[in-house]
């Protein structure tokens, strides 16, 4: 997330990373949903407070950006939403999809994923931006894992990714 936050803050967006709580606490285990949009929330307040900004797009890496995919919809100013690894069902599990309320947002998505995540299988997560319809937009990063990462050391994935949220981004502000 470093490397988006830097990437985003030098082509002129305010870019802002956070950790959840559990995380700061050094615990492995993720607090309950109702804490981790409380704190999603709390991070969101302060951009706004401190940065006035006119357009907020939120999202985040795999569970991050889920948590931002709860809250989004009555979250004044946002948006859009952005899904680096959307993580659509847990691994292996592919009858377990978190994709009901996603249908219910009248928000523009872009999912960034990779071919290989298993995290979200490439045509479980194909039907849901289908099923989405013209709000979703995916972008496939080929043999990328749920990192998005191909090969280790080669950041051209996360570049084609910064790449590509740049021009969604400006293509709707």
């Amino acid at each position: 997330m470093t490397f988006f936050r830097n990437e985003l803050t030098q082509r002129g967006f305010i870019s802002v990373q956070f950790n959840f709580d559990y995380i700061e606490q050094k615990r492995k285990v993720p607090d309950p949903q109702p804490k981790l949009q409380a704190r999603y929330r709390r991070a969101v307040a302060d951009v706004i407070e401190e940065h006035h900004p006119d357009h907020i797009f939120i999202g985040g890496k795999s569970m991050g950006g889920r948590v931002a995919s709860y809250i989004a919809g009555d979250t004044p100013g946002v948006k859009g939403l952005i899904f680096l690894g959307y993580p659509l069902h847990p691994p292996g599990k592919f009858d377990q999809l978190r994709d009901s309320h996603l249908y219910e947002l009248a928000l523009p998505m872009l999912f960034i994923s990779g071919t290989r995540d298993t995290l979200a299988r490439r045509e479980l997560l194909q039907n849901v931006v289908t099923k989405i319809g013209d709000r979703a937009t995916i972008v496939w990063i080929e043999s990328g894992g749920h990192s998005l990462i191909v090969k280790r050391g080669d950041n051209t994935p996360l570049k084609t990714a910064v790449d590509t949220i740049e021009q969604w981004i400006r293509e709707r502000i």
